[in-house]
């Protein structure tokens, strides 16, 4: 099995070294003709070059089945490698599947984005020998723990992690949320606004980018807090210590709250409800293609220019 330390931070985390991935599962949605077509070439390959591969074709019941085993059952049962094909949704849902177990995860682009599912399609040969060779590229990735209690009442209630976002944010009903926001117990602001955003550095370029936040290198360690159209042009994202305890209380509210974990779980809120957030003590062992590099990333995926300046003197 390939190298699995990953409590703390980035320099825990290890890379499968060469010949130690023997087990892969592939993740895919296989009514998509595109992830269909690449699944029959890449199992085949795959299966001339490991003692086993493992086929999901439904990420959802991936989910669901891994959320039902115990701690040794998900350990007894992890590949060395997990092959996700799709986008970055695909990404997060096979990642919430390992969350207590992370294993090694490369994402082969297939959706519209790709900052989490980071090799082009067309280089997945390429990607896979050097991830089977021992010379992947390891992205260490934050995450956040989210709990959920009431303020009113002092109750224990749902914890949960996230890889990209902790979410705040009203229904479908009109109106603003009224939110209190707390830092190491320190209260630092109330916000009349339809949200508010907790991302990681790999969420820095998701949701919160939209809302205005700005973009965290993907390795680095911190928690973005962005508004989402609060009432208040002076309020702006803010970047926190990683080690924050960020508290988010549920002040007013004229219809229904949320609380979302990557734009995947959703759990409802009232009125006096506190969400705790913090970073999780395991960082997620994403792998990327080492000539894919996180700059080149946002230059593909931000159509920004690839114009390249020279001095007239050199």
């Amino acid at each position: 099995m390939g190298s699995r330390s990953l409590s703390g931070g980035a320099a825990s985390a290890g890379v499968p070294a060469r010949g130690a991935v023997q087990t892969v599962l592939v993740a895919c949605d296989l009514d998509k003709p595109d992830v269909r077509t690449l699944h029959n070439e890449l199992v085949p390959w795959l299966r001339a070059r490991v003692a086993r591969v493992d086929l999901e074709s439904d990420v959802r019941a991936l989910v669901e089945r891994r959320s039902a085993l115990s701690l040794a059952e998900s350990l007894a049962g992890a590949p060395d490698l997990l092959i996700v094909l799709g986008g970055d949704g695909a990404i997060l849902g096979a990642v919430r599947a390992f969350a207590s177990t992370p294993v090694p995860t490369l994402g082969i682009n297939l959706g519209r984005v790709g900052f989490l599912a980071s090799t082009p399609v067309s280089d997945w040969r390429e990607a896979l020998e050097g991830v089977l060779g021992g010379e992947g590229v390891l992205e260490p990735r934050m995450r956040l723990v989210a709990r959920l209690g009431s303020g009113a009442q002092g109750k224990a209630g749902l914890e949960a992690i996230a890889l990209n976002e902790v979410l705040v944010a009203r229904g479908t009903a009109p109106g603003m949320l009224a939110l209190g926001l707390s830092v190491g117990g320190k209260w630092v602001a109330d916000y009349r606004a339809d949200g508010l955003i907790l991302a990681t550095p790999s969420g820095s370029t998701a949701h919160s980018l939209s809302a205005g936040g700005p973009i965290l290198f993907p390795s680095m360690l911190g928690m973005v807090v962005t508004p989402i159209c609060p009432q208040g042009l002076s309020y702006r994202p803010i970047v926190l210590h990683p080690d924050s305890s960020v508290e988010v209380l549920v002040k007013e509210s004229s219809g229904d709250t949320l609380l979302a974990l990557d734009g995947q779980a959703f759990h409802p809120m009232q009125v006096g409800d506190v969400v705790r957030i913090e970073r999780h003590a395991q960082a997620y062992p994403l792998l990327s293609w080492s000539k894919l590099d996180a700059y080149r990333r946002l230059r593909d995926r931000l159509g920004w220019s690839e114009t390249r300046y020279r001095s007239t003197d050199g």
